[in-house]
């Protein structure tokens, strides 16, 4: 329970100083967020629960794939505010079309036997 407080704590304090860090400074916030610091972060969590080099390896090969459908975000959310959309409404577009983004990689994977 106490690693388990731990790793809520650590990951909470990264996840607000990137925000805080944004606040202050748009080129500062987007290096500390575009750094891969949650999937390092959960690399490093499960490698310290399991020990297990294969799980290791299956998650950041997913992590690879998935990134590149994760991208439509950053795409699609800066061109719908600068068109004056507001933001409620862009970020559930922009979330939506990602979540289909990673549906459809999903499945051009598995089409070519590549399983996640």
């Amino acid at each position: 329970m106490l690693q388990t407080t731990i790793k809520v704590l650590l990951t909470s304090v990264l996840v607000v100083a990137i925000a805080e860090a944004g606040k202050r400074s748009s080129l500062l916030g987007a290096i500390l967020a575009s750094l891969p610091l949650t999937s390092l972060l959960a690399i490093v969590w499960l490698y310290a629960d399991t020990r297990d080099s294969e799980k290791i390896a299956s998650l950041t090969t997913s992590i690879f794939w998935l990134v590149l459908p994760s991208l439509i975000l950053f795409v699609v959310l800066p061109l719908m505010l600068r068109r004056g959309i507001a933001f409620a409404p862009s970020l559930a577009i922009s979330c939506a079309l990602t979540v289909t983004g990673y549906l459809a990689m999903i499945a051009v994977l598995k089409r070519f036997g590549i399983e996640l």
